[in-house]
């Protein structure tokens, strides 16, 4: 577990192929799953939601460099939840091992 007390798992080297599981807040969805394999986001599964605009949105962004995705998704919001599934993503990759570089 992260401070925030957010469960995250990987494996490997730092950027190389690391798995992560995310417990988003504030959101429908549940828990977010995703790799990172140099630099760019792979595997997005998101668990509860809206299920066919998540799942849409995962193979939209499959292989996205990293930094892209934070600067794209960062701050999108869902109605007035001042979040969202997408903001939340790109808070889990901005926590990851991928720390803006």
């Amino acid at each position: 577990m992260d401070t925030h007390g957010k469960r995250q798992s990987c494996s490997n080297k730092i950027g190389i192929n690391m798995k992560y599981e995310y417990e988003p807040e504030g959101v429908c969805s549940t828990k977010i799953n995703f790799e990172i394999d140099k630099g760019r986001v792979r595997n997005i599964v998101f668990e509860d939601g809206c299920e066919g605009n998540l799942k849409a949105i995962a193979i939209l962004l499959e292989g996205m460099d990293a930094g892209e995705l934070v600067k794209k998704l960062k701050g999108v919001q869902c109605e007035d939840r001042g979040t969202s599934c997408t903001d939340q993503l790109a808070i889990a990759v901005e926590k990851s091992a991928y720390k803006g570089t």
